[in-house]
């Protein structure tokens, strides 16, 4: 809706009905809507709970008249800026008119009225009504916009300051690699060496495939290679892969999977990624010797898994937070520190590609934490 288009109140004030009705016939048309009150208080009591572009105020009011309400009107924060024009048939002289601009008033009707004039002053208000709203809302769009561009550079500064850190460990430790296999004669250490710079260039590696996921996922630039797919298969791929992280962690892992095949639709290596992640996700934050638990459960048309560890948890707070890009939540080592906080949304947004859901649990901190991930299950 435009500033044209949005409704606006006019407010009209006088002691006798006919007038009001009189004022509300000449003024109706499309988009106003008028508040009629028979005095100054009623006045101000409508004033309190509605945002008015126009008030007509009779100046001859027994109890309150016209000016006094007026300059209540003009001594009030949310009704000071209100446009006022005294409606009289009264004398005009000039004493009168002074002690109505003086209160606040924009403009002086003499009864009789001259409707077109009437239409015409009172349709320049509501004009500069509607543009004033439009104003404030074009103001409350652009602090809404100001306010998400200064936590988008944070959140990039904060990613780029990860980014270094990530990237700088596993260089240094590959350049410090190089330079002690040049110097080392020993073949075995020299196979040691080798096998810890091959570690580095795996992280390094999916490092840079993560990224490369979201950047495609963000351009829309990921299609899935949806088959007809044994939900087992994918499960044991993605524990092979996730492996050697629950292993470094000393972990014990659980698996309990329905013994009669279970078919989805789904593309094998994303779907192989998604769990992997969420054990190895599992594994990262969860103390050395903790338990991880992987189960899955078939219903009428559709399969769960869920990844349940014993680690640190999650706060209430940050449930809400976990699957936004770049977060992270504290973990029980330094190893929190490591990766860039993309893994679970790049989780959420694979499943969502395979249209299915993902959630997560956890009773608080240190408490364990649960991520359940519901698919679709093919027949």
């Amino acid at each position: 809706m435009t500033y044209f288009e949005a409704p606006a109140t006019l407010l009209l004030v006088d002691d006798l009905e006919e007038n009001l009705l009189a004022l509300e016939a000449l003024l109706r048309r499309d988009g106003l809507t008028f508040l009629k009150a028979r005095s100054g208080d009623e006045a101000l009591e409508l004033l309190l709970s509605h945002d008015v572009a126009l008030a007509l105020l009779d100046v001859q009011m027994p109890g309150m008249d016209g000016f006094q309400l007026a300059e209540y009107m003009r001594g009030n924060t949310r009704t000071h800026h209100v446009p006022i024009i005294f409606v009289t048939a009264g004398s005009s002289d000039q004493q009168r008119r002074f002690r109505g601009y003086e209160a606040g008033a924009v403009d002086f009707i003499q009864k009789p009225i001259e409707a077109d004039v009437l239409r015409s002053k009172a349709e320049v208000f509501v004009d500069l009504y509607r543009q004033r709203r439009q104003i404030l809302a074009q103001r409350d769009e652009l602090e809404a916009h100001a306010a998400a561009l200064r936590t988008a550079n944070q959140r990039k500064n904060q990613f780029l300051a990860v980014l270094g850190h990530e990237l700088r460990n596993p260089v240094m430790a590959l350049s410090a690699g190089l330079q002690l296999v040049e110097r080392e004669v020993d073949p075995v250490k020299v196979r040691l060496i080798r096998e810890r710079m091959a570690t580095q260039v795996f992280h390094l590696s999916r490092l840079v495939e993560d990224l490369l996921d979201i950047s495609r996922i963000d351009q829309g630039k990921i299609t899935l290679r949806l088959e007809r797919v044994s939900l087992q298969t994918v499960l044991d791929s993605a524990i092979e892969t996730s492996r050697p992280k629950i292993d470094a962690g000393r972990h014990t892992l659980s698996v309990d999977l329905p013994d009669e095949p279970i078919w989805v639709m789904a593309d094998f290596t994303r779907l192989s990624q998604v769990v992997s992640n969420l054990l190895t996700n599992a594994a990262k934050y969860t103390p050395p010797g903790g338990r991880i638990e992987l189960v899955a459960t078939v219903g009428a048309d559709f399969v769960e898994i869920a990844v349940t560890d014993d680690g640190v948890g999650i706060s209430p707070e940050m449930q809400s937070k976990v699957f936004d890009l770049y977060t992270q939540v504290a973990g029980p080592d330094a190893r929190s520190s490591d990766g860039l906080g993309i893994g679970l949304s790049l989780v959420k947004q694979l499943v969502e590609l395979h249209k299915g859901s993902i959630s997560v649990h956890s009773a608080g901190t240190n408490q364990g934490s649960c991520f359940t991930l519901r698919l679709l299950r093919s027949f």
